[in-house]
């Protein structure tokens, strides 16, 4: 009899949570009734976001959700997020989607899912050039900076655990304070995406950072909540529309300066 009552209550458990979901996960339809997509946009992460000399976000994650907008016929409205806050603002619905720099990952897609990848983010180590840095035994009694919940951080972490290296790392709020430690001096070596990584270097020359390593290679895409099937269809497609027409490319190669792989646009 007890037997049979838990089963039954795990049952009627796991339909309420079903139903719910179901009911909760109808992004787009809140999205047409109300006229306007609210975006989650790392804008102090150059060039995927950033303000322009006006205040107004700018950058090819701003100019990817304008397109999305308009292709949705509705308006737009950019919430600013972090690195480390992007998937707590998402699941408790205050965004309906995320486009900030969003690297496809195993932990992410527990929590959350993602589009089709509509760019890449290459992950790597920077440091001075007359620092020899090829492996993490060479990062021994360093301290390295990183930006926390980033790719960056992911990679930098299982580095160090798996390597054994008794290197330091120091984590950052977001992109931005991890950059302006850099550049003050309070690290000399940081993980970040690549893009960072050269805008740090070009930002100051005077640190001679150069890329030391790469971690790794990974797809950008949209985070959009779990389970939501038609949101899910309608950002897929409209992916794999603007890969073939082109346009997803003219963005990434505006603020990247080269074309996205092959494999993304001939598909």
């Amino acid at each position: 009899m007890r037997k049979s009552s838990l089963l039954a209550g795990v049952a009627l458990a796991a339909s309420l949570v079903a139903s719910m979901g179901s009911a909760l996960a109808d992004t787009l339809s809140d999205i047409k009734e109300r006229g306007k997509i609210i975006v989650a946009v790392d804008v102090s992460h150059p060039p995927y976001g950033m303000l322009d000399g006006s205040a107004k976000e700018t950058g090819s994650d701003v100019e990817t959700a304008k397109l999305l907008a308009e292709d949705l016929g509705v308006q737009l409205e950019i919430v600013p997020v972090s690195g480390a806050n992007r998937v707590p603002f998402l699941i408790s619905n205050r965004a309906d989607v995320v486009i900030a720099s969003f690297s496809v990952t195993e932990e992410r897609k527990k929590v959350i899912d993602y589009s089709k990848p509509y760019g890449v983010i290459p992950v790597v180590i920077s440091g001075p050039k007359d620092t020899n840095i090829k492996a993490a035994a060479d990062l021994a009694g360093t301290e390295v900076a990183v930006a926390r919940g980033t790719t960056a951080d992911i990679e930098l972490t299982k580095l160090i655990k798996t390597s054994g290296s008794d290197a330091s790392i120091v984590r950052y709020e977001d992109e931005s304070t991890t950059n302006t430690a850099m550049a003050t001096g309070q690290q000399k070596i940081f993980a970040a995406a690549l893009s960072t990584a050269q805008a740090v270097a070009d930002q100051s020359p005077g640190l001679g950072l150069e890329i030391k390593m790469e971690l790794n290679n990974y797809p950008m895409a949209m985070g959009l909540r779990k389970g939501d099937a038609a949101f899910q269809a309608t950002l897929d497609g409209f992916v794999d529309t603007n890969l073939k027409n082109g346009k997803l490319n003219t963005i990434y190669k505006k603020y990247f300066g080269q074309d996205l792989p092959a494999e993304m646009t001939t598909k």
